[in-house]
């Protein structure tokens, strides 16, 4: 389920107060070492060790991810089964249904597993879910599908793992299934031919973080080396896996910070013809995984939001380019479409909240019958952005209630919601984003014991947001050659944050101005009290900041580097992720 792909272009600054919080200072001997055996400097080496990084081989791995250092995929649990059982498909000539969820994980998944046997020559289609008839994951609708169109082995991505009546009824009709996720099991697990799933409690494979899609490509992985197909074969999937990856927030550690990295230069150097398209061709070599979270991602998601998730899967196996940009014209347009209806819903939601003083509760529950199902995922990110808490925002579907639910950082939501699983009808996700139904005649009961459920097992101060701090920085130590190394650090993502930096006793130029439509942000530039050196900053959402930067008393900010590129110049920027007046002394 993604989250950060849809934090959307409109800015609503959180009423909550930010928290400064360093992160613990690496070991001293540790940092000396790796800073000798790599020639770096020991501010540069302590970012490493601060990562878990203390040798020159974790270093080199860091900063040089490689094929050769993907794990075998045969170490996943039932993956010697999945394969034969695809083998025999192919041999025998049976029609194989390839299944996925509607979002981005989902449609990348299905996309990337379609054009992998549509190459072996296999008799495949695709389906996808219709999020307001079925909802979402394996549903009966899809298996009858399978049955009256002679399908005999589905294969499920980015779902299935809870599909425990959905399971028994495929096998019923002699469909097969393989399964194909990342979300957590429950306590029974379906009735299929293998479940490929690295949270399996008896799979030992080491990575446990993939996303769906890495999944799905450790599928294809394992069929290429059974076929004896280069791997080489296998490198154009991997924009596939990289757009996945950033936007199903799945830590950018281990062996997804090597599908991230090897997947981004793909993107960059050679992308699938429907990825391109979304990218209206501006790729200049250089996008990040935050390109992909927030040009890519919500354009695929608009799809299954606002018509249906198969036009994702159409645009994104699509091999003539002409075409490609056709299909991603028409997504352009649900896209601006889904801009304008959460803008409308998040207004509506805060003036909910405004007027049941809801905001003054531990959980954040909100529900309108005529919100769009599609994105009220979307607004439950605003509102948690806004109060900063966790958030459920409910609407009508069918003749139940459904709910998309997002958490603070810190906080597991999807535990919590299993202590309320009496009262739902079914619930999945992760611990920062997941999605229930249920009658409405259970909501006020849910609704009042997740409140007491989150507000006795929650840390006060998780209920304000969070700037972690690597180091501090002195603003003369800022340099190019800095930048450069930093950069390497990339990709960025959770588990592999971006630096960020702490300096005190700043004091603005004089240019300090917000800038933005409402004046949401602002910007200013930096210097010490010498007056050198002098340094550009941008802080999103910080424009009520403006007097701290232009009070007589020195500020501090939290922040981290990038390049500031404008009419064929380049600079070093300071993104600010946090302002406050120095204190006195």
């Amino acid at each position: 389920m993604a989250t950060l792909s849809d934090a959307g272009n409109i800015d609503y600054r959180s009423q909550t107060e930010t928290r400064w919080t360093f992160k613990t200072p690496p070991d001293q001997a540790s940092s000396e070492n790796l800073a000798a055996a790599l020639g770096v400097s020991p501010s540069i080496a302590g970012l490493l060790v601060q990562r878990g990084i203390t040798s020159f081989e974790e270093a080199r791995l860091f900063f040089r991810p490689q094929w050769e250092h993907l794990h075998d995929p045969f170490l996943m649990k039932d993956m010697e089964t999945a394969v034969t059982r695809i083998q025999e498909a192919l041999n025998a000539g049976e029609r194989i249904l390839v299944y996925g969820d509607y979002d981005v994980d989902g449609t990348t998944s299905v996309a990337l597993m379609t054009t992998f046997l549509r190459a072996r020559d296999a008799e495949v289609a695709y389906y996808i879910p219709d999020r307001y008839k079925e909802g979402y994951g394996l549903s009966m609708s899809g298996i009858d599908f399978a049955e009256d169109n002679g399908f005999t082995l589905i294969i499920a991505l980015d779902c299935g793992i809870k599909a425990l009546e959905q399971s028994a009824y495929a096998s019923a009709k002699a469909i097969d299934l393989i399964i194909c996720d990342h979300h957590r099991p429950g306590p029974e697990l379906p009735l299929a031919d293998a479940i490929l799933n690295p949270k399996r409690e008896d799979c030992k494979y080491p990575y446990k973080e993939l996303c769906g899609c890495g999944v799905g490509f450790k599928l294809i992985q394992a069929l290429q080396r059974h076929m004896g197909l280069p791997e080489t074969l296998l490198y154009p999937y991997l924009d596939l896996v990289a757009v996945a990856i950033g936007a199903d927030i799945v830590p950018i550690t281990g062996e997804n910070r090597i599908l991230a990295k090897l997947g981004l230069e793909v993107v960059n150097n050679n992308p699938r013809p429907g990825i391109a398209a979304l990218l209206d061709d501006q790729r200049a070599g250089n996008l990040g995984i935050s390109d992909l979270v927030f040009r890519i991602a919500p354009r695929i998601n608009a799809a299954g939001r606002m018509e249906h998730g198969e036009l994702a899967v159409d645009l994104l196996i699509e091999a003539n380019p002409n075409r490609a940009r056709q299909l991603a014209q028409g997504i352009e347009q649900l896209n601006t479409e889904r801009r304008e209806a959460d803008g409308r819903i998040t207004d509506e939601a805060l003036a909910q909240i405004q007027a049941t003083g809801a905001r003054e509760h531990t959980t954040t529950v909100v529900f309108n019958p005529d919100w769009h199902k599609g994105v009220i995922g979307i607004v439950a990110s605003r509102l948690m952005e806004t109060y900063y808490r966790p958030t459920l925002v409910f609407t009508k579907s069918g003749d139940k209630l459904a709910a998309s639910a997002r958490s603070v950082r810190g906080f597991d939501i999807y535990q919590a919601l299993e202590q309320c699983s009496d009262y739902l009808e079914q619930f999945g996700g992760h611990t920062y984003a997941a999605g229930l139904t249920l009658h409405p005649d259970q909501y006020e009961g849910f609704k009042a014991h997740f409140e007491t459920v989150v507000s006795r097992s929650i840390s006060p101060e998780l209920l304000h947001p969070e700037v972690q701090i690597d180091a501090v920085l002195p603003l003369e130590a800022i340099s190019p050659k800095l930048l450069r190394i930093l950069d390497q650090f990339a990709p960025f993502g959770p588990g592999n944050p971006r630096p960020v930096f702490f300096t005190a006793g700043l004091r603005d130029t004089g240019y300090a101005q917000t800038v933005g439509a409402d004046g949401n942000h602002l910007k200013f530039q930096v210097t010490t009290e010498s007056g050198q050196p002098r340094y550009g900053a941008i802080g999103f959402g910080q424009g009520e900041a403006l007097p701290i930067v232009r009070g007589a008393v020195p500020f501090e900010l939290a922040y981290s580097l990038e390049e500031n590129r404008w009419n064929g110049r380049s600079e070093i920027q300071l993104k600010v992720k946090g302002i406050r007046n120095t204190p006195a002394t």
